[in-house]
């Protein structure tokens, strides 16, 4: 299994490509298989292998269960929804023996082998009614060191509309560390869930986080204004933790549809989503296991959409432009990479995915981070996620983004307040969860649905030109295929900034 540091670049550390009562899961069939399962461990049993089916229509009949059965599987999660089973079969052969038994079985592939990681340096059902938001001035101990909250706006934003109590985010990641002095107070475990293994585990045992990662993006969502350590984009919202990512950083399919059920079935009004998803990096459409597992996912993704979740997705460490795809020498990312030629055909996933709101990351400085990927049509907006050789300055002396940790997790850069760890970190993983909170706070304000809330992010976004000088990237191309970076398009919109800077005051109309 790999470690968050495969995508490190030589040159310096960086984070991502590498998240009611009693909540519901998601209307379901399940057969036996014990939640707590990871997986890894369905992957590395002997013989058995996970595996994705997707049927041509949404349903998931009797008749296909009993053809999953004499294939020589067993279906442990189905998602009638959308025309998805998850199942697993230790019976050689038996996606192809179970497309030659069932008509209806548009795909089915395994995902054995092809976990995806974070990357890191150390209108459908019916939309409940929203607490106005309430205000959150004044400032926690370390809101000096936040220079990425200054950027956007977001004390100001917050003195007006610190969000509302029955917004929740869901935060799909590596978990989230509930004990944590920042979160404690606004974790909703009525709506946290693991999915780590593609069966919903409410158990907070399982979706504690043992990673870290998970535990730095919720704090920039929802860290509470307490009197201590720092404070979130939205401090008064809700955050359920959605573990998709297992503890070694990794997202695999089944976990990721799981995901994204949850959040549509249960009012999860947003969702961040600092990871990169399916078996490979970039996944193409005209491979058929990869075209089954993308066509759930985004199905899944729909789902969620279409239940009143708006979903916001980062676009990635590679220095790549999305829009202009030309090779993939990253993936599979947890067996042995192969090269490849691609194109358009293929896309990241949730990134590309139609209504995601695609975030890059920027420094202090105000310029596209050396390391995030792009692309017109790929990025909605950009917001901080730091910069440690480009954009070192005297608010951000490292560069970098600072947000909650657990206690117990390694951090390279630790900072303590009153017995709270924190840590700096940069990355897309970084930049996201600003996106994200902006939109819960946009929520708090009445607006619910998802295109709506993506039009105002975007549309009160400040907008930034590409940059004067594009020679400041030459010593960073794309990690995949040493491309130069380009930026394409005007201060309107353009592959690097999107529609612009998201801007919390102006999200809220302030």
């Amino acid at each position: 299994m790999q470690s968050f540091t495969k995508f490190v670049a030589p040159i310096g550390a960086l984070a991502l490509a590498i998240g009611l009562s009693t909540a519901a899961a998601p209307a379901a069939v399940s057969a036996g298989v014990p939640s707590t399962q990871t997986g890894t461990q369905a992957s590395t049993q002997a013989g058995t292998q996970t595996y994705i089916v997707l049927y041509k229509a949404n349903g998931v009949s009797g008749a296909s269960i009993k053809a999953v059965q004499a294939a020589g599987g067993t279906v442990v999660q189905a998602y009638p929804q959308i025309g998805v089973a998850i199942v697993k079969s230790d019976s050689g052969g038996f996606d192809a023996a179970l497309r030659a038994a069932d008509s209806s079985v548009q795909g089915a592939a395994s995902t054995a082998g092809f976990a995806v990681a974070v990357e890191d340096d150390n209108s459908g059902a019916a939309v409940a009614a929203i607490e106005p938001g309430t205000p959150a001035p004044g400032n926690d101990n370390l809101v000096a060191l936040q220079w990425d909250m200054d950027q956007i706006q977001a004390p100001a934003a917050r003195a007006i509309n610190g969000g509302s109590s029955s917004v929740v985010v869901g935060d799909i990641d590596t978990g989230l560390d509930y004990t944590h002095p920042d979160l404690a107070p606004n974790v909703d475990f009525s709506r946290s869930v693991s999915c780590v293994g593609g069966v919903p585990n409410q158990d907070p045992a399982a979706w504690m986080d043992n990673n870290g990662h998970g535990t730095h993006t919720a704090g920039t969502i929802a860290a509470a204004k307490n009197g201590i350590g720092m404070v979130g984009v939205a401090p008064n919202v809700k955050i359920a933790g959605i573990k998709a990512g297992n503890d070694d950083g990794f997202f695999f399919p089944e976990a990721v549809v799981c995901a994204f059920m949850w959040a549509g079935s249960n009012g999860i009004q947003v969702t961040n989503n600092s990871y990169f998803a399916d078996p490979w990096l970039f996944n193409c459409k005209n491979d058929p296991g990869q075209r089954a597992i993308w066509e759930a996912e985004r199905r899944a993704i729909k789902f969620a959409q279409q239940n009143g979740t708006t979903v916001v997705a980062s676009a990635g460490n590679q220095s790549d432009d999305l829009a202009h795809p030309t090779q993939d020498v990253t993936s599979p990312d947890d067996t042995t990479p192969v090269t490849r030629d691609i194109t358009n055909a293929c896309a990241v996933v949730p990134v590309e995915v139609p209504g995601v709101i695609g975030v890059s990351a920027n420094g202090n400085k105000l310029i596209k981070s050396f390391y995030s990927s792009y692309g017109v049509g790929a990025v909605s907006v950009i917001a901080p996620g730091g910069d440690s050789i480009l954009q070192r300055t005297a608010a951000a002396p490292n560069g970098r983004v600072l947000s909650a940790w657990p206690s117990a997790a390694p951090c390279a850069r630790p900072v303590l307040d009153s017995g709270a760890k924190y840590c700096y970190l940069q990355g897309t993983s970084m930049a996201g969860p600003h996106v994200a909170g902006v939109a819960a706070l946009v929520v708090s304000t009445g607006v619910s649905t998802p295109g709506t809330v993506a039009s105002r992010v975007n549309n009160t976004a400040d907008k930034m030109a590409c940059p004067a000088d594009m020679s400041v990237y030459a010593p960073f191309p794309a990690t995949d295929n040493d491309a130069p970076q380009t930026c394409q398009g005007g201060v309107g919109y353009n592959g690097f900034n999107g529609h612009g800077q998201v801007n919390a005051l102006r999200a809220i109309g302030g």
